[in-house]
């Protein structure tokens, strides 16, 4: 395997988290007595640019089809982070009318809906078909389509232009990275500007964040190296934030290097020192992480032999992509959680894969009455704890496992 950046031979393991099915694939019950396919999660640091990846083993148009379960609406704080954005956009850059607002991978039009309320167009780019119908139910038009330099000259050709090209947590979904940035290149106005969020790697190290590694993650990404991809296609970063979001996240603002209107801040260089002192450009940095997930592996283990032990009952909440990683990691099935809750209507009624543990709906929780529960998608832990705070009632506890076991 070469880095997808840089081509590099990459030889140098960053966490090695064994075979797994693609973390949305979820089953039904009639499909549970069929064999699953599993596929390596073995992650690589590249030595060269130090991009964290793993390969594509589930080809990208098999994972974002029309049976896709994600669906960004469900999530209130995301929401509320989605129109904050778009607040501070708006301040920031004084759209109007005359714009034209596009983000790639809009899902179920979470975030562009807010920009179509102050009467700015937009355009939505999501592959996949059945979030793009629940996007046109809210008024925000989609094309259903890969994104990378084939459409952005397709769309360009038509003169859909962006004003504002965004993209929250697809940057890292995507497999060739360097057609997808190439892309953004062609779809960018003269003076326009490209935001992008993604999980920041700092803090998937820092933190032990190894469930946020699935086949939908590609890459896994520093600032410094996203800055060399960008630069490599002719865009300049000239800011950027670190956000709370997903449990720490960058926003990248990124223009086109001959637009002389927007001056690089120094922000851009202070995250590059702060990347830098942590030793984030040096291979030692990235060579201790699979013994501090398998440290998490051995207590949540134990924490649920014990319990089991004990009579006590366990029940998860949030069916995410990262708690499928967790599961499967530490090898944990319906024998040591009874079952998953999740809010989305459809994963409801199916089962995880390769645990198997089945998906029902919030009723089912207060029916139930579990001693603990586990917070699967633990970025989320305020909103869900304040959602779930009648659990406490019958002496219910919370638990998150990440970045270490933690019971409330």
């Amino acid at each position: 395997m070469n880095c997808r950046f840089c081509k590099t031979e990459l030889n140098n393991v960053f966490i090695d988290l064994g075979n797994s099915p693609a973390s949305n694939s979820f089953l039904t019950k009639e499909a549970l007595n069929e064999p699953e396919t599993f596929y390596p999660l073995k992650v690589y640091t590249c030595p060269a640019c130090f991009l964290v990846q793993v390969d594509e083993y589930k080809k990208s148009d098999a994972i974002f089809d029309s049976s896709y379960v994600y669906f960004s609406s469900y999530s209130t704080s995301w929401l509320a982070h989605a129109k904050a954005y778009v607040e501070k956009m708006q301040q920031r850059f004084q759209y109007t009318k005359d714009a034209l607002v596009i983000e790639i991978a809009s899902n179920d039009g979470y975030l562009l809906q807010y920009f179509r309320e102050k009467g700015i167009p937009v355009l939505g780019v999501e592959p996949t078909a059945n979030t793009a119908a629940a996007a046109a139910e809210k008024g925000v038009p989609s094309v259903v389509d890969f994104f990378g330099v084939r459409l952005a000259r397709q769309l360009a050709t038509e003169g859909k232009k962006a004003d504002l090209l965004l993209g929250n947590n697809v940057l890292a979904h995507v497999p060739d990275i360097v057609d997808f940035v190439g892309g953004m290149k062609l779809l960018l106005k003269e003076t326009g500007v490209i935001t992008m969020e993604f999980p920041h790697l700092m803090q998937l190290v820092d933190n032990n964040q190894f469930d946020t590694i699935y086949h939908e993650h590609f890459s896994y990404l520093s600032f410094y190296t996203v800055k060399q991809i960008f630069e490599a296609a002719g865009l300049e970063l000239f800011d950027v934030e670190e956000l709370p979001t997903h449990g720490g996240s960058l926003r990248i603002y990124a223009r086109h290097q001959e637009d002389p209107t927007k001056p690089v801040t120094e922000q851009v260089a202070a995250l590059l020192a702060k990347e830098k002192g942590k030793g984030m450009q040096d291979m030692s940095y990235y060579t201790h992480f699979q013994q501090k997930a398998f440290a998490i592996k051995k207590e949540l283990l134990q924490f649920l032999l014990d319990q089991k032990k004990s009579g006590k009952t366990v029940a998860a909440y949030g069916a995410a992509a990262k708690g499928n990683t967790l599961l499967n990691y530490c090898g944990i099935k319906s024998d040591f959680i009874d079952f998953v809750v999740d809010a989305n209507p459809h994963k409801q009624h199916k089962f995880l894969p390769a645990s198997h543990i089945p998906v029902v709906e919030e009723a089912h929780l207060k029916e139930a009455k579990p001693d603990y529960v586990l917070i699967l998608p633990w970025n989320l832990r305020e909103e869900i704890t304040n959602q779930l705070a009648y659990i406490k009632d019958w002496g219910g506890q919370f638990v998150t496992a990440i970045p270490a076991l933690q019971i409330t």
